[in-house]
């Protein structure tokens, strides 16, 4: 070994003893006669002490010479530092060198190196390497490295076996688009990369192995934003023989697990919400718990006084932002201007502030006596102090639009705390959602979610009434992990293709394989996929799932460290028997 410790271990209890440290200059100030070398690896940092007259001429010449990220081995006493640093586990002590090597020079890096860094996210992404060895991003990492960890353990201690599944697979017009890889020896035929193993965890319960589990790389072809890669990790689950309440009870018991032995927090019960009431009181199906500001509808109570607005709107809704009657104009204005942009969409905004004093003043006092708005006061539980904010239109997008009116007012008043978590279960949602581009029904988690049995029957008059033995799993508004009881028959999972409108000829060509194993005793099964960044992004206080991630891509899809994706050579192609059409 070229060190006998590392850069973050040494204490006063190691004074007198000699050492070999090997690592990174983070650092060099030099004052003549005196060189002090700040050493780094990924454990810490250790001061190095090189002084005129106890040290060699030459000795010291060569610290002299030492750059930022050169990379040297260097030897000493461990003596007691004069002036401490109590901000680093090593700032009692540092080592008074006899010995220096430069393993390897480095050139001037293009950013610091440092948790404050001048690099910004282009440069740090295309010297990806360098930008990990700071502190903060390679902390992040190890959360990372330790969820894995701790995710194995609960998972071996519940009786999971860990198996591997395919890479290449089959693909199926269903979710995303596929990433597909061209096979050489079957000209014109390809495989796909997994969106991810859900056919085969199926096909794992057929052969008995009643409880998988993986910690799996998935692909979508997608459009990206700050928690989309097109590669991603999950944490990939299946069970046989339970029903949801099971799959419940189990994987809260996982996501508690990693709560109290990574971040040392005593997670609360997880609630459970229904899809339905998710969307009427918050308007999406991951509402974020940290604060109230439930959805009230207002159309008896807003409509028929002669405001036209609100009159002709399918849906009158609002919210109550707690003691916030104190925004000036200024600020309400730039809400209205705020819920008008294009990403929102709303044509305006109505408010009404419940003075200290108990007066009520709002932008349609024109149309409303205090009387109305007192009963509006009412409807939404208001104090003196407390603004409402009202919104209508279409009642869909009336609903998405105020959702994010309230992330909007919970972020402004503080209410979105990174160090409180509120889990919540979604349950019961939609089996099918209707798309208009395609005008038919497609599955809103997969074609493999099985129906609540009392609503099979609706699956021939209301399709869009029938709901879903599916359920995901919430922390503070972002989706975390989503799953369902599955079909384990073949008549009901034909029944299913047909609704989505699969031939019989379809069904077979993409799943007749799937259909055939539910012949030979599929036992009743169900699992859930937790996107594994996702978490880690959750634990680590980030919006972003980017950094926990070693070598991620841009918001492009591009690795520009690597330069990736590129062209390849025609021979390549050609011995693929693809033509490339080329750009003009």
């Amino acid at each position: 070994m070229l060190r006998t410790h590392t850069c973050g271990e040494l204490r006063l209890d190691h004074i007198n003893q000699h050492v070999t440290l090997a690592g990174w200059v983070q650092r060099v100030r030099n004052k003549g006669g005196l060189i002090w070398v700040d050493l780094r690896d990924r454990y810490g940092v250790t001061q190095l002490i090189f002084e005129e007259g106890s040290t060699d001429q030459k000795l010291l010449e060569k610290a002299s010479q030492l750059g930022r990220e050169f990379v040297v081995q260097a030897s000493g006493k461990v003596i007691e530092r004069t002036s401490k640093n109590d901000k680093i586990p090593t700032g009692h002590i540092e080592i008074k060198a006899e010995s220096l090597e430069v393993l390897n020079a480095a050139k001037v890096p293009p950013f610091i190196i440092e948790d404050e860094t001048d690099g910004g996210d282009d440069l740090r992404m295309k010297y990806r390497y360098l930008d990990l060895r700071r502190n903060v991003v390679r902390q992040k990492l190890q959360l990372r490295h330790r969820m894995m960890q701790e995710t194995r353990r609960y998972m071996d201690a519940e009786q999971f076996i860990e198996v591997e599944t395919p890479v290449l697979i089959k693909s199926t017009p269903e979710g995303a688009r596929d990433f597909v890889v061209p096979s050489r020896i079957n000209p014109g035929e390809f495989y796909a990369l997994p969106q991810s193993p859900q056919t085969f965890k199926q096909l794992l319960m057929v052969s008995g192995f009643d409880r998988y589990f993986q910690i799996v790389k998935c692909f979508r072809d997608e459009d990206l934003r700050a928690d989309r890669q097109p590669e991603f990790t999950q944490i990939d689950c299946e069970m046989s023989f339970v029903d949801q309440e099971d799959i419940l009870s189990t994987f809260e018991g996982l996501t508690k697990h990693l709560f109290k032995t990574v971040k040392g927090v005593e997670l609360e019960e997880v609630k459970r919400m229904t899809y339905a009431d998710a969307m009427k009181f918050y308007g999406n199906d991951k509402p974020d718990l940290r604060f109230d500001m439930k959805f009230v509808e207002l159309n008896e109570l807003a409509k028929g006084k002669g405001f036209g607005i609100f009159d002709s709107a399918e849906l009158v809704v609002g919210i109550c932002a707690k003691g916030a009657a104190e925004y000036t104009r200024k600020q309400l204005d730039g809400l209205t201007e705020w819920v008008k942009r294009p990403q929102i969409g709303a044509k305006g905004l109505v408010y009404v502030k419940y003075n200290s004093d108990g007066s009520l003043k709002s932008t349609v006092d024109k149309f409303y006596t205090s009387e109305d708005l007192s009963r509006w006061a009412e409807a939404f539980q208001a104090v003196p102090g407390d603004l409402i904010l009202v919104l209508s239109g279409e009642e869909n997008k009336v609903r998405k639009q105020l959702s994010e009116l309230r992330l909007k007012m919970g972020e402004e008043l503080g209410l979105r705390d990174k160090n409180v978590f509120k889990p919540l279960w979604v349950v019961d949602f939609p089996l099918l959602e209707w798309d208009e581009e395609t005008e038919r029904f497609h599955a809103m988690h997969h074609p493999f979610t099985s129906p609540k049995r009392e609503d099979i029957p609706l699956l021939e008059t209301n399709p869009g009434a029938v709901r879903a033995n599916a359920y995901d799993l919430v922390i503070n508004g972002v989706e975390i992990g989503g799953g369902s009881i599955r079909i384990h028959d073949r008549p009901t999972q034909q029944l299913m293709f047909k609704h989505l409108g699969f031939s019989e000829e379809e069904a077979q060509k993409q799943f007749g394989f799937l259909m055939e194993a539910f012949e030979y005793g599929a036992p009743p099964h169900g699992g859930i996929a937790f996107g594994f960044d996702r978490l880690c992004a959750i634990f680590g206080g980030s919006d972003s799932i980017r950094d926990y991630i070693a070598f991620p891509k841009n918001n492009s899809g591009r690795d520009v460290m690597i330069d990736s994706p590129s062209s390849i050579a025609n021979e390549q192609l050609e011995e693929l028997f693809i033509r490339v059409q080329l750009k003009n």
